[in-house]
């Protein structure tokens, strides 16, 4: 939602695909278009027609099955991949997490989560598509403070705003320079823009 309400207020036209009816009044009061569909269960294809890009947001949530995480984190973002080829849509953009890109790192209950999320990724960057991973740091509810740190490898352990993380999606939709490209973010003193012009 936050990405979507950015999008709307330049002027583009953001759809949503959500899980609940319910959710539909929210999306439609920031301009966006609701598309009510269980990732898990039905094909994504037709959601995605006529669109001039993609981002890939979805995750299984903390507390679920190591199959969830499987099916969400990496089945959702395949059949995405699948529909954007199928619909001749060049531009993906997903929503990883920071260490995706070293998964043998992490092992316990979170090892079935990088390890989902790093084969996502490698689907997508070998998908043909013009795509951009995007690794954020720890995720908080703060209030977006419009400055972070970009970078192939930060340190681990940094966090990052829901906000800022939208504005930088946002940014990364309109950056031809981060095609082809994955990076960590998490806050610091950088403009957004700044940021992912330095990618």
């Amino acid at each position: 939602m936050r990405l979507e309400r950015i999008l709307a207020e330049r002027g583009d036209s953001p759809r949503g695909i959500i899980r609940e009816t319910a959710q539909a009044p929210d999306l439609e009061a920031i301009g966006a278009e609701p598309i009510v569909l269980d990732i898990e269960n039905v094909e994504i294809d037709d959601a995605v027609a006529g669109a001039d890009a993609v981002v890939f947001a979805a995750g299984a949530g903390a507390g679920s099955s190591a199959a969830r995480k499987r099916t969400v984190d990496y089945g959702g973002a395949v059949e995405l991949v699948e529909a954007a080829v199928s619909h001749d849509i060049r531009r993906y953009v997903i929503v990883s997490a920071m260490g995706a890109n070293h998964p043998e790192r992490f092992s316990g209950d979170m090892g079935p989560y990088y390890e989902a999320k790093a084969e996502a990724d490698k689907v997508v960057s070998e998908s043909g598509l013009d795509y951009t991973i995007v690794r954020p740091g720890g995720l908080t509810d703060d209030p977006g403070t419009g400055k972070v740190a970009v970078a192939e490898t930060l340190e681990p352990g940094g966090s990052v705003t829901r906000d800022d993380v939208a504005l930088v999606l946002a940014e990364v939709l309109v950056a031809d320079n981060t095609i082809g490209k994955g990076f960590d973010v998490i806050n610091d003193g950088t403009s957004v823009a700044e940021a992912v012009r330095s990618i």
